[in-house]
């Protein structure tokens, strides 16, 4: 039984250092050279602090709105954003945050139940976001549907 044992000890073991060897060498040739250089990716964009700028509807019926966005991490570590717009559709409303790479997904919503969307792309220094915007309003119909496109520039 130990015999038994032990040789499935060692398989274990081969199998685990051959599956660490082959992610080694998954990397394309460009990318380990590159590795070894020292890397030229972009690094990660800190998003925490403050943004604020401009929004644009493609309605012309609508006022374009300003937006100061504070991101910060909660108390679980994610990122989370406290914003404060002087639209007429929506208040100041909690946003998640998700950031992929140099992309950005600000959502959430206010008391009232306006919900709203903001997609963009921090630009190479890491200070400019280029987003679009969904924004739903309530049941009460006060704005219904709204969306556009701006910026918001890291303070």
């Amino acid at each position: 039984m130990t015999s038994k044992t032990l040789l499935f000890r060692v398989l274990l073991f081969s199998l685990l250092v051959l599956m660490g060897a082959a992610s080694l060498y998954a990397a394309s040739p460009g990318d380990r050279s590159a590795s070894a250089a020292g890397s030229t990716q972009q690094p990660a964009t800190d998003f925490r602090g403050t943004w604020s700028g401009t929004f644009f509807s493609k309605h012309s019926n609508v006022a374009p709105f300003t937006m100061t966005v504070v991101i910060s991490p909660d108390s679980r570590g994610h990122l989370i954003g406290s914003s404060s717009l002087n639209s007429e559709c929506l208040k100041g409303a909690q946003l998640e945050v998700t950031v992929t790479g140099s992309n950005i997904v600000l959502a959430g919503s206010d008391e009232e139940g306006d919900s709203m969307t903001v997609r963009g792309t921090v630009d190479k220094t890491g200070t400019l976001l280029q987003a679009s915007y969904i924004l739903n309003g309530s049941a009460t119909g006060k704005c219904e549907t709204d969306d556009g496109a701006g910026s918001l520039a890291k303070r």
